[in-house]
């Protein structure tokens, strides 16, 4: 009896139910929950959020080791095989293509396929649009280096502000590892709400008159400069900046199965089933590196600061430059589109429309707000490459 005692009270002390109250369990689990409501009941980038917000509920349910973070973050700094595959959990496993930078480039790939570069190509200046909002990310870059984080730590905190999740998770994982669940989690919940944060800047920052400028019909775009342009950056961006190759190579690869139009079955698989499910691991995986104790600390606090004035920042510097690009079109250029560089795809470009709209309903933005949209997402890639460049090495 006296055994089967012991037994029974080892059990109930097994439970996770009775250590709900310990390391911030019962808070994070709270705050998953808050991002399934926001995904499932709001709309706010429900594809990601959801198995983000899941993937955070699994990680914080006591005793399900289902991931651990310490396979991945530890004082040698390389995964710990060993504890791996002696208790990996499912998590862990997912987690690899995380941590070898596989996800965040075939979501680029995804994104390439189901994106037409069309509206860049016929209206090339709209790239200066694309790479003004790219202030934000190196502003916040230098601010948090003065708030004493790490060049590498800084580097990966300032990349949300291209609102770009998949290129912040790249360059997180390759830097700051230790820093993923809060990056992560700040990229996506500001990527979810460009609606609500965008409107209030792109009205501060420009006039009725600029807001109700209506644009000129673009050119039309030849089938030859479709399928060159996607060879021809990632040519150039790579013998410019080698460490950009994966993210804007499987960005432009994406496209040129799209742009070809001679492999239906590979962009559809591209833009679709594949792109479904690296968005399930990617999602799920990234949601399980938010701990209780990786989460609950002043640096979270700081990420979360910082990845808002990233994001604004980011959005007024493609509103400035598309104020200067208004003057000197002779008030040809709308500012509005000048929102659309922070990447978001498309979801900026529709926020330009809104806006748009709203100041003039003979307004139509989405197309020429496409093209800095595109042009964003391409310098958010080489701004991560920049990054990824000078600081891989860093002393740890």
């Amino acid at each position: 009896m006296a055994d089967l005692g012991g037994k029974m009270m080892s059990f109930v002390d097994s439970m996770g139910v009775l250590h709900l109250l310990e390391s911030g369990y019962l808070i994070m689990i709270a705050i998953a929950c808050v991002l399934l409501y926001l995904g499932i009941k709001r709309g706010f980038e429900p594809l990601l959020l959801i198995p983000i917000g899941f993937g955070m509920l699994l990680t914080n349910l006591p005793f399900g080791n289902i991931y651990h973070t310490d396979i991945f973050i530890n004082d040698a700094g390389v995964i710990n095989f060993a504890k791996l595959f002696a208790e990996g959990g499912l998590l862990d496993y997912l987690y690899l293509g995380i941590k070898f930078g596989i996800y965040p480039p075939l979501i680029f790939l995804g994104v390439g396929a189901m994106t037409d570069f069309s509206p860049l190509i016929a209206n090339p200046k709209t790239f200066l649009l694309g790479a003004a909002a790219q202030l934000g990310i190196f502003t916040t870059f230098m601010g948090a280096l003065f708030l004493g984080f790490t060049p590498p730590q800084a580097g990966s905190i300032g990349i949300i502000g291209g609102a770009d999740g998949p290129t912040a998770i790249y360059l997180a994982s390759r830097l700051a590892p230790e820093l993923l669940g809060s990056i992560a989690v700040a990229a996506y919940s500001y990527m979810a709400l460009v609606p609500v944060i965008q409107p209030p800047i792109m009205r501060a920052l420009t006039t009725q008159k600029e807001r109700e400028v209506v644009m000129d019909i673009l050119r039309p775009v030849s089938d030859n400069e479709r399928i060159i342009f996607p060879i021809m950056v990632t040519i150039l961006v790579t013998l410019l900046l080698p460490s950009a190759i994966s993210l804007v190579g499987c960005l432009m690869f994406g496209n040129l199965l799209y742009a070809s139009g001679v492999v239906e079955r590979l962009t559809k698989t591209a833009s679709n089933d594949l792109m479904n499910i690296v968005t399930i691991f990617l999602g799920v995986s990234v949601g399980a590196t938010a701990t209780a104790p990786a989460f609950f600390n002043l640096q979270t606090l700081s990420i979360i600061a910082l990845g808002l004035a990233a994001f604004a920042v980011g959005t007024a510097g493609g509103i400035l430059f598309g104020k200067i690009m208004y003057v000197t079109s002779g008030g040809k250029v709308n500012p509005l589109i000048g929102s659309a560089g922070v990447s978001a795809v498309p979801m900026a470009a529709r926020v330009s429309q809104i806006e748009g709209q709203r100041a003039n309903p003979r307004s139509f933005l989405l197309m020429h707000a496409m093209g800095p949209n595109v042009s964003g997402v391409i310098g958010s890639a080489v701004a991560a490459g920049v990054l990824l460049a000078l600081y891989q090495n860093w002393p740890k």
